[in-house]
């Protein structure tokens, strides 16, 4: 009987020795809260990385997009039949208007009158087919295409000589003096912005 008594304790001392208790059950518990936190903190914070870096990468794209359309419709410029082109470009520190060949993708007319100026925070491209010659009938309603958005200055600057036989520098209004050498065009974003556009500067191919 007394042998096994002490075999039954001792296999219940063996039993103890194995299980865990209450105490460790709580540690365990507490260390694998820590991890779940920390884990799904570490996924938030990548997300959030990776949200930033998508719009970065998109806002990226959007200003070399419009880096492009600009160089390519500023230098695209064209002069009157008679060569003068006086009739064919005014700018003011603000806005641009000029005969030239439409990108692809903007219409089916090549050549158009078009306008770029910034309108309540927007870049704005207008344009209508050029016309050659004067017609009674009235011309169609623009076209208007947003270039770029959130948008807090457009400064436009023209290279040239004020008048024959002064010096060219940078002018701020250009108008009547057929077409300038170079068109600098500079857009300023808010100060939360943080976007940056190079100074673009295009020379008209005429």
């Amino acid at each position: 009987m007394r042998r096994i008594e002490s075999r039954f304790e001792r296999s219940r001392a063996r039993g103890r020795g194995t299980g865990f208790t209450l105490l460790e059950t709580l540690v365990v518990l507490v260390v694998l809260g820590f991890l779940m936190v920390g884990l799904t903190q570490g996924v938030r914070a990548g997300i959030a990385l990776w949200d930033t870096q998508s719009r970065r990468i998109g806002a990226t794209a959007e200003l070399d997009t419009t880096a492009r359309l600009l160089r390519s419709l500023l230098t695209g410029l064209t002069l009157t039949t008679s060569g003068r082109g006086a009739a064919e470009f005014k700018g003011t520190a603000g806005s641009v208007s000029f005969v030239g060949d439409l990108p692809t993708g903007l219409g089916t007319t090549q050549r158009a009158d078009i306008t770029l100026e910034l309108r309540q925070g927007h870049l704005i491209l207008s344009w209508t087919p050029h016309r050659h010659e004067v017609s009674l009938v009235p011309p169609p309603a623009p076209v208007q295409t947003d270039l770029l958005g959130g948008v807090d200055r457009l400064e436009l600057a023209y290279w040239g000589a004020p008048s024959p036989g002064q010096p060219s520098g940078w002018l701020g209004q250009w108008d009547g003096r057929g077409v300038p050498q170079l068109i600098r065009v500079r857009l300023v974003f808010s100060k939360n912005d943080t976007r940056r556009f190079p100074d673009l500067i295009a020379a008209p191919e005429l």
